[in-house]
């Protein structure tokens, strides 16, 4: 978090990169408590940006600024987290307020001109190999400091997850690393294995462990499992339903 505030203060905007469920926000949320987000998809329109037109109880219609401009004017930051879902047509409205110029211009608003503010910071988040998710060029350049994020393992045992979880998702990491398979549980699933566990048992949260894999690699998670528990568990399922 320290090197955030450092890049925060030089001006230089970060890439926080990694799988889903390694704690990218997490760290974000904490390094800044003046955060403002835009949460990204394939839907994100320029308006969920910028702001939009919206009627009021009288009938009357007022301009209400987006995350962008609001960032902007108070000197905030701005998380853009999942920003390569983001249609790049629609993510070049934010280059402007991060390159030299420091300013947008809202067209829907007449051409109002926002200048940034003292302490205005953009950092985003991005998930490699997310369907849809595409770092392009133009993104890839506005990011100066691009930064992998990825499970703390040790981390994980101090938070007092069950060793043995803890053990297999190393071992499935090393297996993904290699090649082997695609997936290995990341901080956020070890979370849940906890949850899961304290509520139903270990037996179940190993269980919906091998169930919340990919099917494809669900046999090789499944045998890791066996191995750190001494026994055979299979995916949550309902029985018999009378």
């Amino acid at each position: 978090m320290t090197a955030l505030h450092k890049l925060r203060d030089a001006g230089v905007a970060a890439l926080m990169y990694g799988p889903p469920g390694t704690g990218k926000t997490s760290v974000i949320e904490a390094a800044f408590g003046d955060l403002i987000t835009i949460q990204g998809d394939g839907d994100t329109t320029v308006a969920d940006i910028v702001g939009e037109y919206t009627q009021t109880p009288d009938g009357k219609f007022v301009f209400v600024p987006g995350p962008l401009p609001r960032a902007m004017r108070e000197g905030r930051t701005l998380f853009i987290d999942d920003a390569t879902l983001i249609p790049p047509t629609v993510l070049a409205v934010v280059y402007p307020a991060m390159d030299g110029r420091h300013q947008i211009i809202i067209k829907a608003n007449g051409g109002e001109t926002v200048d940034a503010a003292p302490g205005f910071y953009v950092v985003a988040g991005h998930n490699p190999g997310v369907h849809g998710a595409v770092l392009s060029d133009a993104l890839a350049s506005r990011f100066s400091v691009q930064i992998q994020v990825s499970t703390d393992y040790d981390l994980a045992v101090q938070l007092k997850i069950d060793t043995k979880a803890v053990a297999v998702a190393r071992n499935l990491a090393t297996r993904q690393a290699g090649g082997e398979i695609r997936w290995a549980p990341q901080l956020r699933e070890l979370l849940a294995f906890q949850k899961v566990a304290d509520v139903l048992g270990v037996d179940a949260a190993a269980g919906n462990l091998i169930g919340t894999a990919p099917e494809e690699d669900r046999d090789i998670v499944a045998t890791a499992v066996r191995t750190a528990f001494g026994k055979a568990v299979a995916p949550l399922a309902l029985g018999a339903q009378i």
